[in-house]
């Protein structure tokens, strides 16, 4: 994107039902890419498997990118997703001053940290859709909603156990969600300079998911797989599970909704 403005587009919004449809109507209407819609609070936000998403105004920084993609294979759009996924774990941990390696990705790319007795914590969430054409991607709108300046304290009662916020792990240190936002753009340009270009730091997402060597069990709509997560493939972004009788399975898509130390 050599000599464009990065990004095309950045409207903040105090309160909008979902800034994914708000990028999604843009696209629609011609907008060019990077086109990214913030918002203070989402009354309608929506996360994996269609489930409602929402945080106090101003706790978290939500936010959705528009993206048009020349040349990307269809069977590589997962990487617009893990692109922005890596951006934001790298802006996180410098906006709330936490050691390199403190935030992992649970496949295939929900942001988490290491929780009490080997469980993971939620930090953030990232939902990617896509349109295609003659085997590639025509444009997409990648979300994601990271808990952010969100107290402890102030935690649902029924998630608590099983979330974070960048404010909880910095020890209670207010968070700027204008400084998380400046520092995830200033990583999502390189990043997505270098997938158009036909290069994806696939030695770094395989690296960081915190899945890897743990037992998995898979929600994959219709079903459910379990076993020993090995590693990811780099081509299809699939989770490799070990299951019974030694059989390798590469799971395309689906959730995991259980994870343990082995």
């Amino acid at each position: 994107m050599s000599g464009a403005t990065f990004p095309a587009r950045l409207e903040r919004l105090d309160e909008v039902d979902s800034t994914q449809r708000v990028v999604r109507e843009w696209l629609d209407r011609g907008q060019p890419e990077v086109a990214i819609a913030v918002a203070r609070h989402q009354t309608g936000g929506r996360g994996r498997q269609d489930r409602e998403w929402q945080a106090p105004p101003g706790a978290g920084l939500l936010l959705s990118a528009g993206f048009r993609p020349a040349h990307l294979d269809l069977h590589h759009a997962w990487r617009l997703a893990a692109t922005v996924a890596l951006a934001m774990r790298d802006a996180a941990e410098e906006a709330a001053g936490l050691p390199d390696a403190t935030i992992w990705l649970k496949w295939p790319n929900d942001l988490v940290v290491d929780g009490p007795q080997g469980g993971l914590l939620k930090l953030a969430g990232v939902l990617g859709e896509s349109v295609s054409r003659d085997g590639a991607v025509q444009s997409a709108v990648v979300g994601i909603g990271i808990n952010s300046d969100w107290p402890a304290a102030d935690f649902p009662p029924a998630l608590a156990a099983a979330m974070a916020s960048l404010r909880h792990l910095s020890g209670g240190r207010p968070i700027d969600n204008e400084q998380l936002l400046d520092a995830f753009l200033a990583r999502l340009e390189p990043r997505y300079e270098a997938l158009l270009a036909g290069r994806f730091d696939v030695g770094g997402w395989s690296t960081v998911q915190r899945t890897t060597g743990r037992r998995v069990a898979v929600n994959l709509g219709d079903g459910e797989v379990e076993g020993v997560a090995l590693g990811v493939d780099p081509e299809s972004g699939g989770l490799l599970v070990e299951t019974g009788g030694g059989e390798v399975r590469v799971v395309g898509s689906g959730e995991v909704t259980r994870c343990r130390l082995v």
